[in-house]
Parts: C-alpha cells; structure tokens; sequence
C-alpha cells in the first residue's frame, strides 16, 4: 500500500516550476562545466611573442644577436615562388637558398639563433609575390617545395600569409590546405613538431569572406591550425575617422573572434571562447602604416598587449623588428614607410618589448613534454660552448682558420673555434672569441657556427687576359684593375712598384684591394653578358 502525505500534493503548476527550474540547474551545469573545460583547454595554451624579420631588406637585419628576450623567437619573411621557377622557393624572389648563404649568410645565422637558444619561423607568402601554393599547381611539386623549407632550415613553426592576389585564388587555397595536411601528418607520424599558422588581413568589421573561405578550407582538409594571425594594420576606409588604430585593433581582434568561432563549430572542433582566442594571434604595423595617417603608437602597443593578455590570445607578432628604432634625422619624411625604422618617436624603447610583454618568446611546440623538437627550436639548456678541446680544421672550415701572427682587412672572414668570424677593421692579433672585448671594442663580429659538411670555399679567379697582368714598372690609377696569378686586385690609389701580393696578407698600407669571391663571380658575368 502506498503511503500519502497529506496536505502535500503536487499541482500540476508546482510540477511546471519545478521541471522548469530543474532544467535551468541542468543548464547553467552545462554551462558551467563548458565553460571550465574551454579555460582549461586555453589554459594548456602558451602566449608567445615573435617578431617579424624583413628577411631580404637591406641592410640585412642582425636576427641572430637578439638584443632583448622579446627578441629571441622570429619570423623570417617571405618565401615565394621564384619568379622563372614557380615550384621553386626563394626568399622574396631575389635569391634561392644557396644564393641567400652566399649573399647574406642566411644558414649560419639561423644556425647561431638556434644555438644561443632562439627560435626561428618561416613566414611564406606577403602581398607582393606568388605564395608557393599559387604559382606551383603541381601538387607534388607544390609539397616538395614546403618540405625543402621545412628540411633546409629545421623549422617547426610555418607562417602563411596569405594577401592579395594570393588570398582571391580559390584554387590555390585548396591546394595549399591539401599539402599542408599531408606535412603535418607526416610531421606528428615522425613525432616532430609543425606549427602552422594562417595569417589574413582584417578590417575592424572581421576578416574578408575571401578570408573565411581560407581558414574553412584548411578545417575542411583537415589541418591542425595552430591559429589564425591576423594583421591589424592598414585599415583605411574601413577605420572610422575618429577611431584610433588601437580601438579598431581590438574590435577586428573580437569581430573575427566570432567568425573563427562559427568556423571551428562548423567543422565540429572546440570552439569555446577561451580556446578560440588562444588560437588567434595579433600583428600590427609598427608605426607609420601603409596608409597615410595611420600610425601605431607605443601606447597602441601598450593596450593591445594588455588586450591579448586580458582575452588569452595565442600569439603577438609585429611588422618588423627591421623597423623597430627612431627614423635618423637624414629621414626627411616620417609620414613615408621605411623598411628601417618605424616613423614615430620611440627615445629608449622598443615595440618589441612592450608587444612582447608577459609572453612567452616561444611557440607551445617547442616546449611540449615528450615531443621531439627540430634542430631550428631552442634546446632545453643553451650554455656558452667552452673553446677548450675545440680543434678548427682546414678541411672542414669554409675560411682560413684565424692566425695571430696575419693581419686582416674589413670584412675577411676567418674561422675560430668552430665559428665564423668578420672583421669589423683592419686587425693583427686579436682573439676572435676574446670573452673580455666588449662589442664595441672587439674587431671581430660572430656570424655563426661552421655548418656540417662545409668545406674551404674555392678561390674564385678570373681566367688569363681577363685584366691586366701587374707589372712593376706600371703605373696605376685609382680604380685600376689588375691580375695577379687569376687573382683580381683594384688600385685604392696612385701606384707603382707596390706588388698585390700585400693585399693577400691583409697589409693595411698596400694600395691594392684584393677582390672578394662574390665581387670576382659578379665581374666575370658581367663580362659574359
């Protein structure tokens, strides 16, 4: 028998309530647990700061001597399609990567970041030239290309920046989201790492539709985007006139936010607010941008960093660290772009360390437990290499091996304890790696390590008759070239009796200048032309 409880029966309306209250516990539960499940996913996210480098502008930038912890993680920029080659990379259509070692000592530097414990990224595409993906349509080609990147520089964090021309090919963005799937897949099978982040442009409004069509064709192929980087910068119309560039900044930054939201629901992948802000990165134009009038100051950077920290978003960048000083006052004009300094007043400080600060200065990849990072990521531990034990051998040293008792002119390179060196000045006895010369002192500036599997570079000479032979009894002008046993010599002055031979032996007095490699090379094609 049922018992009853008198003078306590449910009406049908306290039955709504409390169906009706009970679901709002349940729901506000949901809510609750979602919500401590997207923090703690975002949680497990690093911050990072990573400048971006003007790879091929000159005068080329000292990447590898960071001057601050903000730069210790960069972005090297850009790598496009060769110009004659199009399934050919090259650094910003000038040079491939052996002209770019020859020309800017591009391998040793990135080796020697790596080495101090810096990291490097690549950064592919830009607004001026075909990305890989549009100007290679063979998709084995198309993957070939990535790879020989990804292998010649032991990179495991890849930056797309796709604009322009590059962001209106449909095409090219299949086929780029298709290779990119194939590296990554490769990468995590081999236990390596590989970072890739979509970087779009954005207006305060949001990305583009040409934008959105590309972060969902890289969900579609199934890539494990890193994150999307987007460049706020250059707004132009799409900034209202009394809107300053950090106001339009955060509200691209929180317009995208709910695109990128819709885009990895839709492709059925977390899509909490936490961990979509940890999937988006900010890079500004420092300074003077691209359209008149649009200038970031340090107090824009000062409240975009407060902004990223305040939301969690993944990544910070900024165009460029080649930019990052005070324009001199032989700039005559501020209100145009410099490819070297940022336009605006900065005194003592820097974009980098404000954008940079509070975040980390590497990629999440590079320091996963149980990953295997890239010979390009920073090691664990990064203590100065002891000189003691070191042997220099002529064999494998791509310069003569540093000597006390010679003499070297501006710009001769030496080897000294595994490394390679560049006289500033004319010097005769000065250690190389003397740890008690300041920077300012030392003769000597360090470019890199001596990489594996080099070997003393061959002396270019120029066939009989090229020049002139030198005679003693000769006179010679300024600017006069000469021959000496294929070498090439020019005349610094007036001259007569005084053999090239002291030039070779880095005499100061000589009024011959011995012409490099690179300068002999550039004559002799010039003369076959």
């Amino acid at each position: 028998m049922s018992k009853r409880f008198p003078g306590r029966r449910l009406s049908w309306l306290r039955l709504g309530v409390l169906i009706t209250a009970t679901a709002a516990i349940v729901a506000a539960a949901g809510v609750g647990w979602g919500q401590f499940t997207d923090a703690r996913a975002a949680a497990g996210k690093a911050s990072w700061f990573a400048g971006y480098v003007d790879a091929t502008a000159t005068p080329f930038y000292s990447f590898e001597n960071p001057s601050s912890d903000a730069e210790r993680s960069v972005i090297l920029s850009f790598i496009v399609a060769d110009p004659q080659e199009s399934c050919t990379p090259s650094w910003g259509g000038f040079y491939g990567f052996d002209e770019a070692q020859a020309t800017m000592d591009l391998d040793r530097r990135v080796a020697r970041l790596a080495d101090t414990g810096g990291h490097i990224g690549i950064s592919f595409g830009g607004l001026l030239n075909k990305e890989l993906a549009t100007g290679c349509t063979d998709p084995v080609a198309l993957k070939r290309a990535y790879s020989q990147v990804l292998e010649r520089y032991n990179v495991d964090t890849i930056d797309l920046d796709i604009e322009g021309d590059n962001l209106a090919d449909t095409a090219a963005g299949e086929r780029r989201a298709t290779v990119m799937a194939q590296l990554a897949a490769e990468r995590e099978a081999a236990g390596q790492d590989l970072d890739i982040w979509l970087t779009l442009p954005v207006a305060p409004h949001g990305l583009t539709d040409e934008g959105v069509r590309t972060v969902e064709q890289m969900l579609a192929a199934k890539v494990p985007l890193a994150g999307v980087n987007l460049m706020t910068m250059d707004y132009g119309q799409s900034r209202q006139p009394d809107q300053s560039m950090l106001d339009a900044s955060i509200q691209a930054a929180r317009s995208a936010h709910v695109q990128l939201q819709a885009a990895y629901r839709e492709a059925g992948l977390e899509s909490g607010e936490r961990t979509v802000w940890s999937k988006i990165g900010l890079t500004p134009m420092i300074g003077q941008n691209d359209v008149p009038g649009e200038i970031f100051s340090l107090e824009d950077a000062t409240g975009l960093n407060a902004f990223a920290s305040e939301v969690g978003i993944g990544r910070m960048s900024m165009w460029s660290l080649n930019r990052d000083a005070t324009c001199s006052a032989n700039y005559g004009d501020v209100t145009k772009v410099s490819d070297n300094c940022s336009g605006v007043e900065q005194h003592e400080s820097s974009y980098a360390a404000v954008l940079g600060q509070n975040l980390g200065g590497l990629p999440r990849a590079v320091s996963e437990p149980g990953r295997t990072a890239s010979a390009g990521a920073a090691p664990e531990s990064t203590p100065a290499a002891s000189a003691a034990g070191i042997v220099d051998d002529p064999a494998t040293s791509p310069y003569p091996i540093w000597n006390s008792e010679a003499a070297y002119v501006a710009d001769e390179r030496v080897v000294w304890h595994r490394n390679v060196y560049k006289a500033k000045w004319w010097t005769r006895g000065d250690v190389p790696d003397d740890p008690t010369a300041t920077a300012e002192v030392t003769p000597w500036t360090l470019i890199g390590p001596v990489l594996p599997g080099e070997t003393p570079q061959p002396v270019v000479t120029a066939p009989a008759g090229t020049f002139p032979e030198w005679k003693i009894d000769t006179i010679y002008l300024k600017s006069d070239r000469v021959q000496l046993e294929g070498r090439v010599f020019e005349a610094k002055w007036w001259t007569q009796g005084d053999s090239p031979e002291a030039a070779l032996q880095g005499a100061d007095s000589t009024p011959w200048l011995v012409l490099t490699n690179e300068e002999v090379a550039e004559l002799l094609s010039d003369l076959q032309k």
